[in-house]
């Protein structure tokens, strides 16, 4: 876990540098450290991100976030990986639920990189170092298409045709209720949430906001549920998470988007609390993903089929139709 610490500035302090009043009580950071906190939002003065130069006038309380250190290299693990394509210069994976992308901390291991690198023998290298090249990412409960580069002209390719908004990602979820409309879109800012620093939101983020835009179809319906796909125009952390949340529609089993709170709501043998018992993770699954080859620019599509926990879901689902 992160370290969390509060400081209430002293009116002596008026007329500081936000950084010189941090590097005074934080002798253990170095001044470059202090400042990448700073640039990267983990120091909020009065719960708003500020810069390094902010003239402190008494009374604030600003609070630091200290993240855990960067684990060191992955190393090669020998753990299950369902490939959908593989060529010269890059792979499409079908990532497992409960799979975490890349090492971080409180993950040294285990994650869908290390794997990588035990089964993938010619990774061609990324910035110098023999590593897969992580082009996106998909949150460690989500299941579904997922490329990865091989060596660092790909990646760049890649990363461009992301930019670029030609990569087509379409998802499916089962989420809560019924949408009114057949098909619409949400288009909102995006970014941290204004009092949990953990979760996004597209209404009134804080701190540096980009704009989020997802294209959501209905698929099926159920009794207080519905199978949906997304479209994703935008790829924001949490973006679909959040927008049908927030448009009233949250994810089955969700823990941090409101899922799982509609569910404690309903009766045990409610068909909806058990297809989100039965999925137990964000009933989210990455099903399409469809961009030019960074070699030929031909354009390759691959769709990974619905796991047996989403499956399982639908079925109790289907059955009270």
């Amino acid at each position: 876990m992160s370290e969390q610490l509060r400081h209430q500035v002293p009116p002596e302090a008026k007329g500081r540098r936000l950084d010189q009043f941090l590097a005074d009580r934080h002798a253990e950071l170095s001044r470059s450290r202090l400042q990448s906190l700073i640039d990267e939002g983990h120091v909020l003065v009065d719960g708003a991100p500020a810069k390094a130069a902010r003239k402190l006038r008494g009374g604030e309380a600003i609070d630091v976030e200290i993240p855990d250190p960067v684990p060191a290299a992955p190393q090669p693990q020998d753990l299950p990986l369902r490939m959908l394509h593989e060529d010269a210069d890059l792979v499409v994976l079908d990532k497992a639920a409960g799979v975490v992308v890349h090492p971080a901390a409180g993950v040294p291991d285990g994650t869908l990189v290390n794997a990588l690198l035990f089964h993938v023998r010619d990774l061609g290298g990324i910035g110098g170092e023999l590593r897969p090249g992580i082009v996106h990412r998909l949150d460690r409960d989500t299941s579904g298409c997922l490329v990865v580069a091989k060596h660092e002209r790909a990646l760049v390719s890649l990363q461009a045709s992301f930019k670029e908004r030609v990569v087509d990602k379409r998802y499916v979820a089962l989420v809560h209720g019924v949408p009114q409309e057949p098909a619409f879109t949400v288009d909102t800012p995006y970014g941290r949430h204004p009092t949990d620093r953990t979760r996004y939101t597209g209404r009134r983020p804080v701190g540096p906001q980009r704009r989020a835009v997802s294209h959501v179809r209905l698929l099926e319906v159920f009794a207080g549920a519905s199978l949906v796909e997304v479209e994703l125009e935008t790829g924001r952390t949490h973006q679909i998470r959040v927008h049908l949340s927030e448009a009233g529609h949250p994810l089955l089993a969700d823990r941090e988007y409101g899922g799982r709170k509609r569910e404690a709501k309903l009766r045990p043998d409610d068909p909806v609390r058990r297809a989100a018992e039965a999925i137990g993770r964000q009933a989210l699954h990455a099903r399409r993903l469809s961009f030019p080859h960074p070699r030929t620019g031909e354009r390759l599509a691959l769709e990974a089929p619905l796991p047996p926990d989403f499956e399982a879901a639908l079925a109790i689902l289907r059955a009270t139709v």
